[in-house]
C-alpha cells in the first residue's frame, strides 16, 4: 500500500509540474492578440481565488486567528510570490520564447542560496557553489550570446525579476507557520487579485482586454478557452495537485520532481505555439537544470549535517533522572 500510494503521488506531482508548465503557451496567445500581462494574471488570479476559496474556508475553519497572525506573509505572498512573479513572467513570455522565459524564472532557487547566504553569513557547501556556477553558466549560454540575435535584455530583465519573485515564494514557503498551505495559496492570491485590480484601476498597471480568439496550434480557439486554462489548470488544480503530491512524497521528493515543470514548459511551446529553443539553448538549460538539482542536493546535506549535529549536542546534555 505505501509503495502504491508512493506511485500515486509521483503521478501527481508529475501532473503538478505539466499543469504549471502549460502557463506559458496559453499566455503568450492571449499576449500576441493584443492582452496585457496585467489583465491575464489579473483575471487568473482571480479565477484560482474562486476556485480555492471552498477549500481555503474549510482548512481554516474553527483556525482564523491564523490568518491574523500570519497576515504579512499572506500579503507578500500576494503581491510578489504571486501577482509580481506572474507578471514579470507573462512580460518576459512577450519578448522571449517560454522555454527561454522559464528557465530565466528558474534561477529564483539560485537566488534564494545568496540571501540565506547574506542572512545568515554561512557560506553554501561545495556542492551548491559548483551548481550556483553551473546555473550562472547555463544562463549564458540560454542567452546564447555568442549567437547571430541578440537576446532581448528587456525581456531577460523580466525573466530575472520573475526569478526573484519565485524565490521570495520559495523564502515564505519554508518559513514557519501553523497556516495551512491551502490557505496561504488561497488568501494569498486573494491578496493578489485585490492588488492587481488596485494597481489597473489607477492606471499604473497597464489592463488590456481584448474579446478575440486565439492561435493555438494553428487552429483558433476562443480567448475564454485560454483564461479558463491559465485559472482553473495552470493555477488552481497545479497547486491543489502540488500540495497533494508533496503530502505523499514530501517536500525534497515533490521539489525535485517539480524541476520537469521546464521540460513540460518547453515541450507545450513547441506543440502549442512551434517554439522550441537552439541547441546551445537547451544544453543550458540542462545546465540549469542540473545546477538547481545540485544547489537543493547541497543544502539538503547541509541541514541533514545540520541535525546531526544538533543530536549529537543533545546527548552530550542528556536529561536529568525522573525526565522522560
Amino acid at each position: 500500500m505505501a509503495a502504491r500510494s508512493k506511485g500515486v503521488g509521483l503521478w501527481l506531482a508529475l501532473a503538478s509540474a505539466a499543469t504549471f508548465g502549460s502557463s506559458g503557451p496559453f499566455a503568450k496567445s492571449l499576449l500576441v492578440e493584443g492582452w496585457s500581462s496585467g489583465a491575464i494574471v489579473l483575471l487568473r488570479v482571480a479565477g484560482a481565488t474562486l476556485v480555492l476559496a471552498v477549500p481555503t474556508v474549510l482548512a481554516l475553519r474553527g483556525r482564523w486567528h491564523l490568518v491574523r497572525e500570519n497576515l504579512g506573509a499572506v500579503l507578500a505572498y500576494g503581491a510578489v510570490a504571486v501577482a509580481g512573479c506572474q507578471v514579470a513572467y507573462f512580460y518576459a513570455v512577450q519578448r522571449l520564447d517560454v522555454g527561454v522565459a522559464l528557465l530565466l524564472e528558474y534561477l529564483g532557487v539560485v537566488l534564494v542560496v545568496l540571501f540565506v547566504w547574506a542572512r545568515t553569513r554561512r557560506a553554501p557547501s561545495a556542492l551548491t557553489g559548483l551548481g550556483v556556477v553551473l546555473a550562472i553558466g547555463g544562463l549564458v549560454l540560454v542567452l546564447d550570446l555568442g549567437g547571430q540575435a541578440a537576446p532581448d535584455l528587456v525581456g531577460v530583465g523580466w525573466g530575472l525579476l520573475a526569478a526573484a519573485g519565485l524565490a521570495t515564494f520559495f523564502v515564505l514557503a519554508a518559513e514557519e507557520s501553523h497556516l495551512p498551505p491551502v490557505a496561504l495559496a488561497g488568501l494569498g492570491m486573494g491578496a493578489g487579485a485585490v492588488a492587481l485590480g488596485l494597481l489597473g484601476a489607477v492606471g499604473i498597471l497597464p489592463m488590456h482586454f481584448v474579446a478575440t480568439d486565439v492561435v493555438l496550434r494553428g487552429a483558433q480557439v476562443p480567448w475564454w478557452v485560454a483564461i479558463g486554462e491559465l485559472a482553473l489548470v495552470a493555477a488552481a488544480a497545479a497547486y491543489l495537485l502540488g500540495v497533494t503530491a508533496a503530502r505523499i512524497l514530501g517536500s525534497t521528493v515533490a521539489s525535485f520532481v517539480g524541476l520537469t515543470e521546464v521540460l513540460f514548459a518547453v515541450l507545450f511551446a513547441w506543440v502549442l505555439l512551434g517554439e522550441l529553443p537552439g541547441v546551445v539553448q537547451l544544453l543550458g538549460g540542462v545546465c540549469i537544470v542540473g545546477g538547481v538539482v545540485a544547489v537543493r542536493v547541497g543544502e539538503l546535506r547541509r541541514e541533514r549535517s545540520a541535525r546531526a549535529t544538533a543530536a549529537a549536542d543533545d546527548a552530550d546534555f542528556p536529561l536529568p533522572a525522573g525526565v522522560a
